[in-house]
């Protein structure tokens, strides 16, 4: 495609809109009380309202994405615009559990369709010598967002009521609309082919149900029914949706992506790196909290050097530049290996203060800030340009399954540490259930230590196999780029960059 002549203010457009959304997927976090003490939730209402969101927008990714391809991807991201303004604004004045649910599960839709979009727009206006450097802008984003929904949230709820959170989403989107409508040129694929319906239907299903499953994992019990039968429900479903897509002439997802080599290593980097960093940061917010005593906000502070070295390296041009010098296969080792690094400094040198922490949450921040354009660009530059709408879905769904894993297998390593080293907590939920069952001051130690060597050691784990991923996925992407020669175009994108 040719360069958009305002392509960096539409850029600064799309980008906003999508920082609302990720916010979206961490800000409720915070605002737990208050919803229990004023809408008089449950645990199971809080944990559908945090759910909803990422859950929707989860299972309807890959079908968002093809839907932009085929009607235009203008159209779809006004569409996602408007439905998570409407979304936000029936949040923001909820009056109870249900509500709040609901309008979650509208604004996940619109998430959806604004989570491929933007990245599809952006593979649209920007051409292969500047491309690597905006999607590099906006994976910065998505980092930020991610991390930066506790400290927002808290924030606004120190001046404002709950309901807060939400409202501020509406200026945004209304300001998005207007310059959408205005700047965005139209794109859509221009094979015109049929609309998949039956694989829309299968794929939505499947992967809501897979991605329900491991929601619901550390909750349930691995074993148990609710976590086993939408999960095996979930795995079926999309079996019959890759025999689908297989036998039909024009299907949503082409399966042949799949014996591209330079598809499946990025496939394989995206989920890890979503896995190293959802779960760190999960493991993170409770080393924080329950091993070295800070408070909510004070803790969602103390992360956020990961987010600020993502965002300064990104917009520095350091990340892109690095990618261009090192290529793909390259940029995403070095990028593995910092984010292992990391992991393996917060479990170490963080155990007893956060001065160790600090050094792996900037290292890891590093590392993230490599990794994740070089593996964005990588799927995006190993499918047509038609299809952006899908690649962008792609990715979308494979971060999402890679945050889900990165907490449950993560936590699932914590538990069974922590059990083995403290049998008689294993009846307890969490940590403070097994503090307050203590029954002097030495056991109370006995398991605050437990629960600190469980997340040295669930830690350490995640740090083993980001590494040994993110390798493979190199190698993938570097025998890819060998097989295809100097000349193709993801290699030439690689050079202009």
């Amino acid at each position: 495609p040719h360069p958009h002549p305002q392509r960096w203010l539409i850029l600064g457009v799309i980008v906003l809109a999508q920082l609302t959304v990720m916010l979206d997927n961490t800000v409720l976090s915070v605002a737990i009380p208050s919803l229990t003490r004023e809408l008089h939730a449950s645990t199971a209402d809080i944990q559908w309202m945090i759910n909803a969101y990422s859950l929707v927008q989860s299972g309807l990714l890959l079908t968002a994405g093809n839907a932009a391809d085929r009607y235009g991807r203008k159209k779809l991201l006004i569409a996602g615009l408007a439905l998570f303004g409407i979304g936000s604004l029936v949040a923001g004045f909820a009056q109870s559990s249900g509500q709040l649910i609901a309008a979650r599960a509208g604004m996940g839709v619109g998430g959806a369709l604004l989570i491929t979009t933007t990245l599809a727009v952006v593979v649209q206006i920007f051409d292969d010598t500047e491309r690597v450097k905006a999607i590099g802008i906006w994976s910065t984003v998505n980092s930020l967002g991610f991390a930066a929904g506790p400290l927002i949230g808290g924030a606004v709820l120190d001046h404002f009521w709950w309901g807060a959170i939400f409202l501020i989403n509406i200026p945004v989107a209304v300001m998005a609309l207007i310059a959408v409508a205005t700047l965005v040129p139209e794109s859509k694929s221009k094979q015109g082919e049929r609309p998949d319906l039956l694989g829309a239907l299968l794929s939505t299903v499947g992967m809501t149900a897979v991605v329900y499953a491991i929601i619901s994992g550390p909750d349930h019990g691995w074993t148990s029914g609710q976590v086993l039968l939408p999960a095996s429900a979930g795995a079926l479903v999309l079996a019959l949706f890759v025999g689908w897509e297989l036998r039909i002439p024009y299907p949503m997802l082409d399966m042949h992506f799949f014996r591209n080599q330079r598809f499946v290593g990025a496939v394989a980097g995206v989920i890890l790196v979503a896995f190293g960093m959802s779960g760190s940061l999960f493991l993170l917010t409770q080393h924080l909290q329950f091993v070295l005593g800070y408070g909510p906000l004070d803790a969602g502070l103390r992360t956020a050097p990961l987010a600020i070295a993502v965002v300064v390296l990104n917009l520095s041009g350091v990340g892109p530049r690095l990618i261009g010098k090192l290529g793909t296969p390259g940029a995403i080792a070095l990028g593995m290996t910092l984010v292992s690094a990391g992991l393996g400094a917060i479990a170490v040198l963080g155990a007893h203060g956060y001065g160790g922490m600090l050094i792996g949450l900037v290292v890891m921040g590093t590392g993230i800030a490599f990794s994740m354009p070089a593996m964005a660009n990588a799927i995006m530059s190993a499918i047509p340009p038609e299809k952006a709408g899908v690649g962008a879905g792609i990715n979308g769904t494979l971060a999402e399954f890679g945050n889900g894993l990165g907490v449950a297998v993560l936590g699932a390593v914590l538990n069974s540490r922590f059990a083995a080293l403290v049998p008689a907590a294993v009846g307890a939920a969490s940590l403070p259930a097994a503090l307050a069952a203590a029954e002097n001051e030495a056991e109370r130690l006995r398991i605050s230590d437990a629960f600190a060597s469980g997340l040295e050691t669930s830690q350490l784990a995640g740090a083993v196999a980001v590494l040994v991923g993110g390798l493979l996925a190199a190698l993938l992407l570097r025998r890819a780029d060998r097989v295809a020669g100097p000349d193709a175009p993801s290699a030439a994108r690689e050079r202009a960059a």
